[in-house]
């Protein structure tokens, strides 16, 4: 669809949706990155044209077919519940599973401002106080994630092991199913790393929702740090401390090796700043485990990724040359079991 197309579309949603007269889009652009969603930034103006409206908005829609399951309405409602319960989201406001209402299934959220580059992050002098704080603040975030009630905002769709199973064996009987059915070539180190996790599988004390994606790069943040937390269509129920274990996986360091968690703090600032907002207490073994899962993860997820663009799903440069960053991953997984 073209961008003139779309904005038309937008243009009739929102005026609906927001039951607005003469809605104009204003600023439409596809933002960069993003390799399982499209997003768009715009502004919606509607109203008086003395005392016009305007809504600094996004949407987030499929690109097309993919090979992960993701699913935009449970997206969209997990969001919903972030929002509710206090953790630094964009607000979400419509959702459409109707391909004729904006011609791609979709939802509209609020645009909140900042940076979400993570190499800006970590050398800009202007987020030096940002890097100061992050930790911390990530730290508390995360355990207020932890705390939100799957049952009251009635999100039981959610993927969540079976009673009496492992959260640990759930998930790795999931990504392992991924991994065998599209695996283009061997790799050895997998098969290693696969085995190594299940002889080492952890106990967990607690189910929570997990966002099953929070890292550096889904974060919007400013000078003084986070802004909001984005990307939540990984969320499950699980083990807590998988997201403790994502956020050191070293593919998120971008370089700062000395700092696992996230290139801006040591696995110790992050786990007492979670205990500190209410938090469990983090037992570092099972993060490691959790840690060396994500590695797994990421490389099972770039390749899914380069399958939709070398089976003709979605036509991209950024897919394809995910596929090659197994490699890093190989040499990492080695590393992390050896």
């Amino acid at each position: 669809m073209t961008a003139d197309g779309l904005r038309q579309r937008l243009e009739r949603f929102i005026a609906r949706a927001a039951h607005a007269d003469d809605v104009h889009i204003e600023g439409l652009r596809k933002l960069p990155g993003g390799a399982s969603r499209q997003t768009w930034s715009f502004d919606a103006v509607y109203g008086a044209a003395s005392t016009p409206v305007r809504m600094p908005l996004v949407l987030r829609c499929d690109p097309g077919a993919t090979t992960l399951n993701t699913q935009r309405r449970e997206e969209f409602r997990v969001q919903q519940a972030a929002f509710a319960s206090t953790v630094p989201v964009p607000r979400p406001f419509w959702l459409t599973d109707d391909a004729e209402a904006l011609g791609i299934p979709s939802y509209v959220m609020e645009r909140v401002e900042g940076e979400t580059l993570a190499r800006r992050l970590l050398r800009d002098e202007a987020y030096a106080p940002a890097r100061a704080v992050m930790t911390a603040q990530l730290g508390a975030i995360l355990a207020r994630i932890h705390r939100i009630d799957v049952g009251a905002h009635g999100l039981d769709f959610l993927s969540a092991p079976p009673a009496g199973e492992s959260p640990a064996l759930a998930e790795l009987d999931r990504y392992e199913q991924l991994f065998r059915g599209i695996a283009p070539e061997p790799h050895p180190a997998f098969e290693l790393a696969l085995r190594w996790l299940r002889q080492r599988l952890p106990a967990c004390p607690t189910l929570a929702l997990v966002h099953g994606d929070y890292r550096i790069g889904n974060v919007i943040f400013g000078p003084e740090g986070v802004r909001a937390i984005l990307d939540w269509e990984l969320a499950h129920v699980g083990d807590p401390a998988e997201d403790l274990g994502w956020m050191c996986v070293r593919a998120w360091r971008f370089g700062s090796d000395d700092k696992p968690a996230g290139g801006i703090g040591t696995r110790q600032e992050l786990f007492a700043a979670y205990e500190g907002a209410g938090g469990a207490p983090v037992d570092p073994a099972r993060v490691r485990f959790w840690e060396v899962f994500g590695n797994l993860k990421w490389a099972i997820i770039c390749i899914a990724q380069a399958r939709t663009h070398l089976d003709g799903m979605v036509r991209s440069v950024e897919l394809a040359s995910l596929g090659r960053r197994t490699a890093e991953t190989e040499m990492e997984l080695l590393d992390l079991i050896g």
